[in-house]
């Protein structure tokens, strides 16, 4: 049986990125059309931690990552330790960040990704076709055209099952969600860069009968003779990874009585704990120079792959998603041409290739085996140590966007923007939840009104957008500054306007009405590229 499917957009791939872009593609009002190997969600956990950025992302769902039985929050520190339990490093895990939220937040991915499905689920113009493996995959000047197969259930390796479905999907574009293997990858010809870094590791997550403590909530064991990291693994769930050491057989390591045997200082055996999942894995640092190949979009681990140390893995697919959405939705409306998806591809390789290479520097740290080496890096952090001590934690998230859609030589645009509490048309809270998300919001302190004139404002709502001034109550102000948060953020930083992106990135920030007209023709110049949107630009 042959079946014939159109869609806006296809997506090969159906893990928490590609679940992600399916769902905000689908509220935008486009047919999607999404093919996944396995038959169902895959059950055991991954990635158990994300950061304050995709708490914010969350949000566009209707996850409070703050208030969430899925979801928690260890207000407590982060500690690189010695075989001698000295403290090496304290990188910040436990600061609350401009946006609002915190640093670090725990979760269990099997549930997540169920809860993405659900949303999927009211969208009658999202189409997912479990248990199909993509076999053929295609572009011309005017779209893609994926071909699939259907599998045997419950094989670990591909087996088409016979008189089983084929079917292909024609597409305007296709996103490649298919993780470090990725078919739409292969089939593009593009091929990652590799930094060369390897390590094998065995994770393991528990569901512990009674919940285990310990020093802190999270830490990091730097012992040559064997790397340890432990953390949370969700409400409920601890989470251990222990390094391979050379010429150590993976099978043997992996296998149950080895785990229980690991586990076993740390209090948690089989009287003690459900064993949920263990598995030996390879950490890699790899990525792509080019995201986009025509009608192609990589994202995810299709695009880059990193050690978890920095816990930035999936963090950096959704942000690819998150970024890559209002884009796309752009150029399907005719509103813009692909050049915008070229931007994105600069603005997330080098994001997360920032990322990457920050990954594999905690790894070099961690993953030193050698005792004469080990020795020789306590001496130097725990030095540093006793400096870094005296003006708190190490901060981590300090990673600009490539160049892209917002200025370059702003020192405030190419990261995430503030955001407080605010009361706005009769509703406090976040400014996401009470004024709007997924938009672009210019922010103004200046009191009658944003300095946009009549023909930026038209361009302004073409791009979905609003301009509201900011300020205390009293003061006019459209978004009352309930805790003085943006004012205290706009004077310090001495602007009075900030343009947020749909993604909440700052496209710029300007000083006075001329450098706001400046830059806003800037931005919407590659935001807004039809014909009659560029008349009004030059006019």
């Amino acid at each position: 049986m042959n079946t014939v499917h159109k869609a806006d957009v296809v997506i090969n791939g159906l893990g928490p990125v590609g679940l992600m872009a399916c769902i905000l593609l689908g509220r935008r009002g486009y047919t999607v059309h999404a093919v996944e190997r396995w038959h169902q969600q895959y059950g055991r956990p991954r990635a158990v931690t994300f950061d304050h950025e995709i708490a914010r992302v969350l949000g566009m769902l209707g996850i409070d990552a703050d208030n969430d039985p899925g979801i928690e929050h260890h207000g407590d520190h982060y500690y690189w330790l010695n075989a001698d339990d000295e403290i090496l490093l304290e990188p910040d895990w436990i600061s609350t960040e401009s946006n609002g939220y915190h640093n670090r937040y725990w979760f269990n991915q099997p549930e997540l990704e169920r809860r993405l499905l659900v949303l999927i689920e009211t969208l009658p113009n999202v189409h997912v076709h479990y248990g199909r493996e993509a076999v053929s995959f295609e572009q011309d000047a005017e779209g893609v055209t994926l071909r699939y197969r259907e599998i045997v259930k419950g094989t670990t390796t591909v087996e088409f099952a016979e008189g089983g479905e084929s079917g292909e999907i024609r597409a305007s574009y296709a996103i490649g969600a298919d993780g470090a293997n990725s078919f739409i990858r292969r089939s593009t010809g593009l091929e990652m860069t590799d930094l060369g870094f390897l390590f094998t590791w065995l994770i393991v997550d528990t569901r512990p009968f009674e919940y285990p403590s310990y020093r802190t909530a999270h830490f990091q064991i730097c012992d040559p003779a064997r790397p340890t990291t432990v953390v949370p693994g969700g409400p409920g769930r601890r989470r251990w990874e222990w390094m391979l050491l050379p010429g150590e057989d993976p099978v043997q390591f992996g296998s149950e009585e080895n785990v229980w045997r690991l586990l076993e200082p740390w209090g948690i055996r089989p009287d003690t704990a459900e064993l949920e999942r263990a598995a030996v894995t390879r950490f890699e640092a790899k990525y792509l120079e080019q995201w986009r190949e025509g009608r192609a979009l990589l994202v995810g681990d299709a695009a880059h792959l990193m050690p978890p140390f920095a816990g930035e893995g999936m963090c950096a697919g959704l942000r690819d998603v998150v970024n890559l959405v209002w884009r796309l939705d752009r150029v399907l409306q005719g509103a813009a041409d692909e050049a915008l998806l070229d931007e994105w591809s600069d603005e997330r390789r080098e994001q997360a290739k920032w990322y990457i290479e920050f990954s594999v520097g905690l790894g070099e740290v961690i993953c030193i085996s050698d005792p004469a080496e080990a020795a020789l890096r306590d001496a130097r952090m725990k030095a540093e140590y006793a400096v870094q001590s005296k003006v708190g934690p190490v901060p981590t998230h300090d990673a600009l966007l490539g160049a892209g859609t917002w200025i370059a030589d702003d020192p405030l645009a190419g990261r995430t923007s503030i955001q407080g509490r605010v009361a706005f048309r009769g509703r406090t809270g976040r400014f996401d939840d009470v004024v709007g998300r997924d938009a672009w919001f210019l922010l103004s302190t200046v009191p009658h009104g944003a300095d946009l004139d009549d023909r930026r404002r038209e361009l302004l709502d073409a791009m979905g957008g609003s301009a509201l001034t900011v300020g205390p109550a009293g003061s006019g102000a459209e978004v009352v500054d309930l805790d003085g948060g943006y004012a205290e953020w706009f004077s310090r930083n001495g602007v009075e306007h900030l343009l947020v992106r749909p993604d909440f990135y700052v496209a710029f920030t300007a000083r006075d009405a001329t450098q706001l007209a400046e830059r806003f023709d800037t931005i919407t110049a590659s935001v807004i590229t039809d014909a009659a949107a560029q008349e009004r630009i030059t006019a």
